[in-house]
């Protein structure tokens, strides 16, 4: 019996779809190699696992035997759109797989809650991603994927990496994709992991052949792919791939991707869907623009510490001003409440079904956590935080319970101000010695000791002042040129 799709297949001008299938289906039977199929959500992740799809159900049932992991990398700060457009497709082809016998599961991976973004942006202060320091693409997206990866290559020996990639997209990827080829197969080696290969079959598609596929190829979970059409439509956008290595490129420009990439100058995938209708995601537009105007030169010093997070202090040859370091403890108090109010007005305006947390409540417990030790918060800014943006209690269990609360922070501000004491050294020492208490071997708590009195606990002026001093001691401290010495 000819299926739909198969019928279908001959209308892609230009491409023989149905030698491709076959193709598919060759590569399949080849080995006993589970395959993990990269899913973003976007058009070209898409068009591989219909054409993946339809040439594996083309199989006689019992040669269906390799399982098919169908991975999509939620990074936590995914646009909200994309969100749920991709929880409800999972859900569809776990259902679909399940009633036609596929041997296909799909499922999310998410960062580990302290890799997060705004664990480590509001928790630990790592200031907006940039071109020079983009830390989030390895925490949140190469690392879930990779982690899912290794563990089937634990469990099969060996994985192939099914992924929705196009040579015409770009001259660096086609140079990539070409680099790890194995000759003789239609696979290649995995750039970073051993066990894991790495096959694409769209390989030679056009953006237009991908489109004239979808369109002309019904979805075998039930999607309509117009709805995916006009979904790129109103974001002007193109496709985040899943990110399994640091060769692969991360989104940028006017891609879907994360609504907190400051990476790029402005969020035009963003812009086009406020513009097309979307208002009620308008103010993660504004909060994503203020994170990136932090990155201006002139105005780094009004969000960010003179000291790094190490405690460290650190010039670069004969400055005058240090590198700046995290972001300043209020501005991330500030950043968490405006993180908040904003959920608060996109859940307010939102459609339907289109509701969305944007922090998570394990990320704020996390954040808390990190404050409370790293900063000497213990008044607890984030549970004041939540209770006055949303109205609600932040959930919190006995793991998460203190010693130190409000009220000792009154009195250790107190004794520090009669010692001229910083109050975060005493508070960071007091931490120190509740963290090791009952272990039986403390030779730890000197190691923690020695870090913390290491850091650096002037005031700013005060280390600014010894460095403008060094600098002019350097100055004559120039022993002049013999050949102009004046002898007597």
């Amino acid at each position: 019996m000819t299926s739909n799709t198969d019928n279908n297949l001959a209308m892609n001008a230009g491409l023989d779809l149905t030698a491709l299938q076959k193709h598919i289906r060759a590569v399949y039977r080849a080995d006993d190699r589970p395959w993990v199929i990269g899913y973003s959500g976007g058009k070209d992740s898409t068009c591989a696992l219909q054409l993946i799809w339809g040439a594996v159900r083309a199989l006689p049932e019992d040669e269906r035997r390799k399982p098919i992991f169908v991975l999509s990398s939620d990074t936590l700060v995914e646009t909200p759109v994309i969100v749920n457009y991709i929880d409800d497709t999972l859900a569809a082809i776990n259902a679909a797989a399940e009633d036609q016998k596929m041997p296909i599961t799909a499922q999310k991976v998410v960062p580990e809650i302290s890799d997060s973004f705004w664990v480590n942006l509001i928790g630990r202060g790592y200031p907006a991603p940039s071109k020079r320091f983009r830390w989030c693409t390895e925490r949140l997206k190469i690392d879930p994927a990779n982690a899912f990866i290794k563990n089937r290559v634990a469990e099969y020996g060996e994985v192939v990496m099914v992924l929705g990639v196009r040579s015409s997209e770009s001259a660096t990827r086609a140079q990539v994709m070409s680099l790890h080829k194995i000759d003789g197969t239609a696979l290649s080696r995995h750039s970073t992991l051993p066990g894991a290969f790495v096959f694409t079959p769209i390989e030679a598609f056009s953006v237009d052949d991908v489109w004239a596929f979808l369109l002309q190829n019904q979805s075998p979970w039930g999607s309509d792919n117009r709805d995916l059409l006009a979904m790129y439509r109103n974001a002007q956008a193109g496709e985040c791939p899943l990110v399994v290595d640091k060769q692969t490129e991360s989104c940028g420009n006017s891609r879907f991707g994360c609504w907190v990439c400051t990476v790029v100058t402005k969020d035009k995938a963003m812009e086009a869907m406020v513009d097309n209708g979307e208002e009620w995601l308008e103010p993660l537009l504004d909060l994503r623009d203020e994170l990136a105007a932090t990155q201006d030169p002139q105005r780094k010093r009004e969000f960010r510490d003179f000291r790094r997070r190490n405690g460290s202090v650190t010039f670069v040859g004969d400055a005058e001003t240090p590198i700046p370091g995290p972001y300043l403890f209020d501005y991330r108090k500030e950043i968490l409440r405006k993180l908040l109010e904003a959920q608060k007005l996109v859940n307010e305006k939102a459609p339907p079904g289109e509701k969305t947390a944007l922090i998570q409540d394990e990320e704020l417990r996390e954040i808390r956590r990190l404050w409370r030790s790293e900063q000497g918060d213990w008044g607890d800014a984030v549970s004041e935080i939540v209770k006055e943006t949303t109205g609600r209690e932040l959930p919190v269990d006995g793991s998460d319970s203190y010693e130190f609360q409000a009220r000792d922070a009154e009195v250790l501000a107190d004794v520090c101000n009669t010692h001229e004491l910083p109050p975060r050294l005493l508070a960071q020492l007091l931490e120190a010695e509740r963290s090791v208490r009952g272990l039986k071997r403390r030779t730890l708590i000197h190691r923690k000791i020695a870090g913390i009195l290491e850091k650096e606990w002037r005031e700013e002026g005060e280390v600014l002042d010894e460095r403008k001093e060094r600098l002019d001691q350097r100055k004559l401290d120039v022993s002049p040129d013999p050949l102009f010495e004046t002898k007597t």
